[in-house]
């Protein structure tokens, strides 16, 4: 008897509204279909899905993993305690998810299952945050006190940076963080309100660039640097340059790099892909180039 290859299927019950639980059935149909001895493991806990990962993953020839933001970053960075890495398919659980649109995931869990087992790896680079991980970004200042767990919430980040700059009496309601950012050569030292530190096409519609710019597996990040404003003429300038999206008014930096470094307040709060994070006296961001095979459509273009 021929061994059959191996599937791990590690789920959220409870993301996205617990949308599998009605869809559970033919995904797993769709992955015995295409050959896999398959084991369904639905997580219990937090950061459960990166012990799960960590310690079994290597038993597989495939790992596929739904739910939301948090269920793909435990599963990622599970992966990335490992020395050796399995491709992973990412099913989102969420009326949308522009990460998986990104990478040309079908939004429909069933679809986004057949691209799973019968798509192609595609070498995806991750973020290390001071020995964590992230998928897409690490964000810190204006918004990060707001859970934007959905990417329905990300997709007016800017529009609520801008509405909170407009509804400032004074540049006093606007908090600032003093940090140095170093990358490349340059260092900057200034005030900054918000800053984003991204691997994709589009956070939730923050960045809309055009994908052949922004390549996921290029090696690196996308950087996006708010500075205080100091008069309300600056204040004016930077919502109309957040809501156009032409980051070209002297108050915005964004640039591409491999490194960031940021020396800030430690009690300066920060996000990775959402989930709230610990601030650091000194954040090192580093793009893994490669790290992990992600499953995406075989694109006959490509």
């Amino acid at each position: 008897m021929g061994t059959k290859k191996k599937l791990l299927f590690v789920f959220n019950p409870f993301s996205g509204k617990a949308q599998i639980k009605n869809q559970l059935l033919d995904i797993v149909d769709v992955m015995v279909k295409a050959d896999y001895e398959v084991t369904i493991y639905p997580t219990q806990a937090q950061g459960d899905a990166i012990h799960k990962i960590e310690t079994e993953a290597g038993d597989y020839d495939l790992v596929v993993c739904s739910g939301g933001d948090g269920t793909l970053d435990e599963v990622v960075t599970g992966m990335m305690h490992r020395e050796k890495k399995v491709p992973l398919g990412y099913i989102a659980a969420g009326s949308t998810n522009d990460f998986a649109t990104s990478l040309g995931i079908p939004k429909n869990m069933v679809k986004a299952a057949e691209t799973a087992v019968a798509g192609r790896g595609f070498p995806c680079d991750i973020g290390a945050f001071n020995g964590d991980f992230f998928v897409y970004v690490a964000a810190f200042g204006l918004f990060t006190e707001v859970s934007y767990k959905t990417s329905q919430e990300w997709k007016n980040v800017l529009g609520h940076a801008a509405y909170i700059l407009e509804g400032a009496k004074c540049l006093h309601d606007i908090p600032s963080f003093l940090m140095q950012v170093e990358y490349d050569n340059v260092r900057l030292q200034d005030e900054f309100i918000y800053g984003m530190i991204s691997n994709s096409t589009s956070v939730g519609g923050i960045l809309t660039l055009d994908p052949k710019q922004v390549d996921m597996g290029d090696g690196l990040f996308e950087i996006l640097l708010v500075r205080a404003p100091e008069n309300l003429g600056e204040i004016h300038e930077c919502i109309q340059a957040l809501q156009s999206q032409k980051y070209n008014c002297a108050m915005l930096t964004f640039r591409s790099a491999q490194k960031v470094r940021i020396f800030a307040d430690p009690e300066m709060p920060w996000t990775l892909d959402g989930e709230k994070e610990d601030g650091h006296e000194m954040v090192e961001v580093e793009n893994l180039h490669h790290a992990i095979r992600l499953m995406q459509k075989k694109d006959e273009d490509a």
